[in-house]
């Protein structure tokens, strides 16, 4: 006799395959400048990823930037913006008070992420996505996506 198992238990294809992180694992990231880090279970990657998918998608798809094709979410482009946008703490900062990609004006492209919309570890989700993305999946925030 076969059981299938349901959905829920089987890992999701995009974190497992592309991310590479499988559901008994757990990936350190940077969280600031400062050297501390975050540790990301497979959990909150997927719970980045569907946040991700709801709030910023319709914007970001596959890491493009579809308002500024020039500024996608890949790690070249987070590692130009000034400030730096590459660890938790600045890409939260981002999205709650998005500025140009020179820290200069508002980013009116961006909606800023008020905490009444998304808690702190909900919008640290995502910024875990984003990140573990750039660094590891091929052709996130680049033309090879698609």
């Amino acid at each position: 006799m076969t059981v299938a198992l349901p959905a829920a238990a089987l890992p999701d294809p995009y974190i497992a395959q592309y991310l590479k992180v499988q559901p008994d694992e757990v990936v350190v990231m940077a969280k600031n400048d400062s050297g501390i880090t975050k540790n990301f279970d497979y959990a909150t990657l997927v719970k980045g990823k569907e946040l991700f998918s709801q709030n910023c998608q319709s914007c970001h798809v596959g890491g493009a930037t579809l308002t500024r094709p020039e500024l996608p979410l890949s790690l070249i482009a987070l590692q130009g913006a000034t400030p730096p946008r590459t660890t938790i703490d600045a890409l939260v900062t981002y999205m709650r008070y998005p500025l140009g990609y020179d820290g200069e004006d508002d980013n009116y492209n961006c909606r800023e992420i008020k905490k009444t919309w998304l808690n702190d570890s909900e919008v640290e989700a995502i910024a875990g996505f984003v990140l573990r993305a750039a660094e590891k999946a091929a052709g996130w925030g680049t033309s090879d996506l698609f």
